[in-house]
């Protein structure tokens, strides 16, 4: 396993970068995380960024690019194909899960669009999910570059920072994902708190103000 791990990193800068993005992309358009993860794929490619094969930059904006564009794919797939989506045979051994996924998508909303992308499964399906519930796609976007951006940025830095340890970096990310995704959640709702409050705060324009303005500028 290590010589194709080590034959992958050591191959051309474009093609490493190409993969990175395919199976990132691939992920949560076609379903491709229930065999291989994207974030195994984004790690790698921090790796091969630490050995000074690939710019770290160049890694970051091509597996934050794949996520967000895989996740518009998963969504679009989702809000035509809706209902037969759900009915492959793919998710038969996964029925458990996927029902899971739709009750944490009922709850939260947009936001478990952002934290499915800290659990594989969640990622792999939650984008297609979210089309097939009609969420608005503004509202998906949001939620899904915010998610892309910090996914992406985390998983290859993990990587990046590990260097050749990226197996035990993999390992990490799938045991404390659920960390990552609650301090997500927490600054989610701060954010969501403050923007309530302040239109909340904010007067109702009852429109006396327009007439007054109108009664003042006919007088003159």
């Amino acid at each position: 396993m290590s010589s194709v791990v080590d034959s992958i990193l050591g191959a051309s800068p474009w093609i490493v970068l190409g993969l990175v993005a395919l199976v990132v992309f691939a992920e949560d358009a076609l379903f491709v995380g229930f065999v291989l993860p994207g974030e195994t794929a984004a790690v790698l490619g921090g790796v091969a960024a630490h050995r000074g094969h690939v710019p770290l930059v160049a890694v970051m904006a091509v597996v934050v690019v794949a996520a967000i564009v895989g996740d518009t794919v998963g969504y679009e797939v989702g809000k035509h194909l809706g209902p037969r989506l759900l009915g492959l045979r793919i998710f038969d051994k996964r029925r458990d899960r996927l029902d899971g996924a739709q009750d944490f998508l009922a709850r939260r909303g947009g936001s478990a669009v952002l934290l499915g992308r800290w659990v594989a499964f969640f990622r792999a399906v939650m984008p297609a999910l979210a089309g097939a519930a009609r969420m608005p796609y503004r509202t998906f976007l949001t939620w899904n570059a915010t998610g892309g951006l910090l996914w992406g940025t985390a998983v290859v830095l993990a990587g990046y920072l590990a260097g050749a340890s990226y197996a035990r970096v993999e390992q990490a990310i799938g045991r404390d994902g659920a960390l990552v995704a609650l301090a997500v959640a927490l600054l989610g709702l701060l954010v969501w708190r403050i923007r309530r409050h302040r239109r909340d705060g904010a007067a109702p324009d009852d429109g006396t103000g327009k007439d007054a303005h109108r009664q003042e500028t006919a007088h003159s």
